[in-house]
């Protein structure tokens, strides 16, 4: 089948390259100029486990191809994907103006029967708001093409995305019940054939169920992440070990054990910018989601907890101490660091006069050029940043170690260099990599998320012999 990808950011490369994996024609179409050429000349404007050597095989079989020419994107496929940025808005609604762009330029164009695609994440509503976009152009161009537009929500985790969408749990895909509805579930149904051999993992439904269910399934698991990160700051208070209470729940089927891990807080493009918008469409129907509400909160709380324990151990004035950061995406296999709880924490230790010395295994690059945004106004603050090219170089005269990415490469460390290298044995693990009796055992205080920091750093205790 013929294909065209609207956008070429995380979203639109990951499907186009699986979809031209499976032997369609796909073209993917942006305005973005510079990141067309990246594509053409061999480069990847971004980190996904796996997606690199598949787009190299498809670019080399012509199966995939990368363009900024608006004509022959319309021209191409006879469906046609939208996978562009929904950006919050000021009011925290999700800024739909490029996928109405992306609607009207295929409106501009189109000659014959087109599929529409909604790959992008947007409120309930939208659909009808891209079939009036087209409409529009059509009326005045007075040409009369049929199209339908659905809606078919990604599921893709970012560092698994490439899994994740060549062994789907579900497909979702939400048509209207018109002929040209009909002929677009037909070809949905081809496209995604696949990607069914096994079982029908296909879910049909209305255009605006499937619009809602994406805000619904994002909304759960970040629930279930603040959920347990507010009772993971309970834990410490009264000396339970929040693993241990995990593996108790998780074992009750009815719950299950995926996002129930303890630690300092979700970040990433979706599910902060979800939530947003979620609550934002409530509020246009004067309804108060209150529980999205409390696991924003907690969430925003929970990307302080590793500075706040720092401070608690070593005092309000930092202006003499150096850390060490390990991780700065916002979760591991990628580059992202779109509202990462690394950020935060940097700026609540800088602020307080620190200097702090970085390492990520991916991220490096995008921390680099985020960081010297967020401190644009700050550059004696930006200063006092340090990146490093190895995680024991990080670690060098630093007062301590924080753990805010759970990457593989930290889970084994040498303990022994890392002792020798930091200028006291102090970590705070930010994602619970290791067992808090072992770290003891080993000679180090170590501080966890919920991980009884009580009985974990007994033997270290403070000039008034608090526990930390």
């Amino acid at each position: 089948m013929k294909i065209t990808i609207i956008g070429t950011g995380y979203v639109g490369l990951v499907t186009g390259a699986c979809l031209a994996e499976q032997g369609n024609d796909v073209l993917c179409f942006d305005i973005d100029e510079h990141k067309i050429d990246i594509l053409n000349s061999g480069g990847m404007p971004l980190h996904e486990p796996g997606l690199a050597e598949i787009v190299d095989r498809n670019r080399a079989t012509g199966r995939m191809v990368f363009s900024s020419d608006a004509g022959a994107s319309v021209a191409h496929g006879d469906i046609q994907f939208i996978a562009v940025g929904t950006p919050p808005d000021e009011d925290g609604s999700a800024d739909l103006k490029y996928v109405l762009a992306a609607a009207r330029n295929i409106g501009k164009r189109m000659t014959g029967f087109k599929v529409i695609v909604n790959k992008s994440t947007v409120p309930v509503g939208t659909a009808e708001k891209v079939h009036e976009a087209i409409q529009e152009q059509l009326a005045i161009r007075g040409s009369r093409p049929g199209f339908s537009v659905v809606s078919n929500p990604e599921f893709l985790k970012e560092g698994a995305a490439v899994e994740d969408f060549m062994r789907p749990d579900r497909i979702i895909v939400g048509c209207d019940q018109t002929p040209e509805g009909m002929r677009a579930r037909d070809m949905m149904k081809m496209l995604y054939a696949p990607f069914n051999r096994n079982h029908d993992r296909m879910l049909w439904m209305d255009v605006r169920s499937a619009e809602f269910t994406k805000y619904a399934a994002n909304a759960m698991l970040a629930t279930r992440i603040s959920f347990m990160n507010e009772l993971a700051v309970l834990a410490d208070k009264v000396n339970v070990d929040i693993e241990e209470v995990r593996r108790g729940i998780g074992s009750d089927p009815r719950i299950g054990y995926s996002f129930l891990y303890a630690g300092c807080g979700y970040g990433g493009s979706c599910f902060p910018k979800d939530l947003q918008a979620l609550k934002q469409t409530a509020n246009s129907y004067d309804l108060d989601l209150q529980i999205l509400r409390a696991v924003e909160a907690v969430n925003d709380s929970q990307k302080h907890l590793l500075g706040r324990r720092i401070v608690e151990r070593f005092g309000g004035d930092l202006s003499s101490r150096h850390f060490a950061v390990w991780g700065l995406a916002f979760k591991p296999d990628t580059d992202d660091m779109r509202e990462a709880p690394s950020r935060v924490l940097l700026r609540d230790l800088l602020q307080r006069g620190a200097s702090i010395a970085v390492y990520d295994p991916v991220a490096m690059a995008e921390a680099r050029r985020v960081l010297d945004i967020d401190f644009a106004d700050e550059p004696e603050v930006l200063a006092r940043i340090h990146f490093c090219s190895h995680p024991m170089e990080a670690l060098q005269n630093a007062d301590a170690l924080a753990i805010v990415t759970e990457w593989k490469a930290f889970r084994s460390p040498d303990f022994e260099t890392v002792k020798r290298q930091l200028k006291e044995p102090i970590i705070f693990d930010g994602r619970n990599l290791f067992e808090p009796d072992a770290m003891v055992n080993a000679g180090f205080e170590y501080v966890g998320i919920g991980r009884s920091r009580q009985t974990a750093s007994a033997s270290l205790r403070g000039p008034r012999g608090h526990a930390y």
